[in-house]
């Protein structure tokens, strides 16, 4: 019995001598990533050029699988199948990454961000600090992903708060927290799918969304909503998670080169989508959208609108102290002190 025991050592060391990746073959790791984002996107293709360097700097170790098109279910079932490790990894929206930690979701209170220099000024100083609460929850950040500016799309032209408050303004059913804030501003919210945006629009039962001019264009909704207000709304942005477990998986080796591949994913796409998004709006315009330029003076009528109902959406919709942060970098900035 011994001497077979030694026999089929002996013969598992000589295979390993002689082809050393095939005994170790069982060693490959396989992070599946959720993504409700079409592959024919930048996005899409920018997670697959993600795939393909981390088997690339792991040889083959790391395969990274990406379910792109919602194919593993919306957020909410996505994030419970993260925690339950059905998934390893995952790009959530900032609704998503407010489940996991309070906070995320002040960085789209309307009119509070206001611009590309301003969204970059508040996340380099709170990046840290955000990525560690996500952490400190059984998940690892890997990356960022900015996905344009929330703009109103709508059948009537609107330049002033009142324009859009006698227009039905239809507002994703998976995003309580900003349909929140705008009931508490007294518009007429109207909850709907996004598969239905069309169908209400045509029925008539919204007058108005708030969308991202990137999806307004794939979805052709700018068909029947032809106006957009030139203001930006807030910052659409998402970020890609791996549960602690998937992570903890991965040989501490290869951990400095993926973050690398990952944060220069996020560089990358940062540029492309501003230029998608110009792209976009062009095009549209050219098929008949009509841009409402907004002046000064009416965007200081936004302005003071969301300010006027803010002190109410603390401890609910924002967090206080995250608010502040915010509001004293861009109130440095704005004043030039």
């Amino acid at each position: 019995m011994k001497k077979s025991w030694y026999i089929a050592v002996l013969c598992f060391i000589c295979l390993c001598m002689v082809n050393p990746a095939s005994a170790f073959a069982q060693r490959k790791i396989t992070i599946k990533l959720a993504s409700l984002v079409p592959e024919s996107t930048p996005w899409g293709a920018a997670l697959n050029q993600m795939a393909a360097e981390w088997a690339a700097a792991t040889n083959g170790e790391v395969d990274l699988r990406i379910y792109h098109n919602g194919t593993a279910g919306g957020e909410a079932d996505v994030l419970r199948k993260l925690k339950m490790n059905q998934i390893q990894a995952a790009i959530l929206t900032t609704f998503g990454l407010n489940a996991i930690t309070p906070g995320i979701m002040t960085l789209s209170c309307p009119f509070l961000i206001r611009d590309n220099t301003e969204l970059d000024l508040v996340l380099n100083e709170l990046k840290p600090e955000l990525e560690k609460g996500i952490n400190d929850k059984g998940f690892y950040f890997l990356a960022w992903s900015k996905v344009g500016w929330v703009k109103f799309f709508s059948k009537s032209p609107v330049f002033t708060p009142n324009d859009l408050k006698r227009q039905k303004l239809g507002t994703s059913d998976t995003e309580p927290a900003l349909m929140d804030a705008f009931k508490a501003m007294g518009y007429q919210m109207v909850p709907v799918a996004m598969n239905q945006v069309l169908v209400y629009l045509n029925g008539g039962m919204i007058d108005a969304v708030y969308q991202s001019p990137v999806n307004v264009g794939g979805l052709q909704i700018f068909g029947l909503a032809k106006n957009m207000a030139s203001i930006n709304i807030a910052p659409f942005l998402g970020g890609i998670v791996m549960n602690q477990a998937a992570w903890r998986s991965i040989p501490d080796r290869y951990k400095p080169e993926l973050i690398r591949i990952a944060k220069k994913m996020e560089a990358d796409l940062d540029s492309s989508i501003q230029a998608l998004e110009a792209g976009v709006i062009e095009t549209m315009r050219q098929y008949g959208l009509v841009i409402n330029q907004l002046t000064p003076a009416q965007e200081q009528l936004w302005y003071d609108d969301v300010n006027r109902v803010i002190p109410s959406l603390f401890g609910t919709t924002l967090d206080r102290a995250t608010y502040g942060r915010i509001e004293a970098i861009l109130q440095t900035r704005r004043t030039g002190q």
